[in-house]
């Protein structure tokens, strides 16, 4: 396992040194689950919760979270973000949304993190705007499915 590049020698925190890297191309994909009533379900997918456009809101939510994350997280460094999309894959069987945000930049530090966030505030945006329906629904299985770019290379979740 590699040392954690946030601490120095004595432990302290700090943001790692990226300026020696080069500039590559560099790319992530978060994902995860929101579960719900099918109730929940149908009103979303009609476009008729009572605060409106669940989806629509959700994917704006999603892509500012994306640009926002350096000033969220402790530590990340400041992007300029090249592409941000977040989609949703209803699943009828089980009244569920999975959520996925794919995050691009040309720089010297890779993306996840900025993955991670955009669909962890999209799926938070979509429970916000159902609450009032459905408080019980359940935002599951949030994980970095893959990446690519940098010294480090591809990563693909098995």
């Amino acid at each position: 396992m590699n040392k954690l590049t946030h601490l120095d020698a004595l432990g302290n925190a700090h943001m790692v040194d990226v300026s020696a890297k080069e500039v590559t191309a560099r790319s992530a994909t978060a994902r995860a689950v929101v579960l719900m009533q099918p109730e929940t379900f149908a009103l979303i997918l009609s476009g008729t919760a009572p605060k409106g456009d669940v989806l629509a809101t959700a994917r704006v939510a999603g892509i500012m979270a994306a640009k926002k994350t350096s000033d969220l997280i402790p530590l990340c460094h400041p992007l300029m973000i090249a592409k941000v999309s977040v989609e949703f894959a209803p699943n009828e069987k089980a009244h569920s949304i999975e959520v996925s945000a794919t995050v691009k930049v040309d720089g010297k530090t890779g993306v996840e993190m900025e993955a991670l966030t955009a669909c962890s505030v999209a799926c938070l945006t979509l429970y916000d705007m159902c609450k009032a329906v459905d408080r019980g629904m359940r935002i599951t299985d949030l994980r970095l499915v893959e990446k690519s770019g940098g010294k480090s290379g591809a990563f693909a979740a098995g």
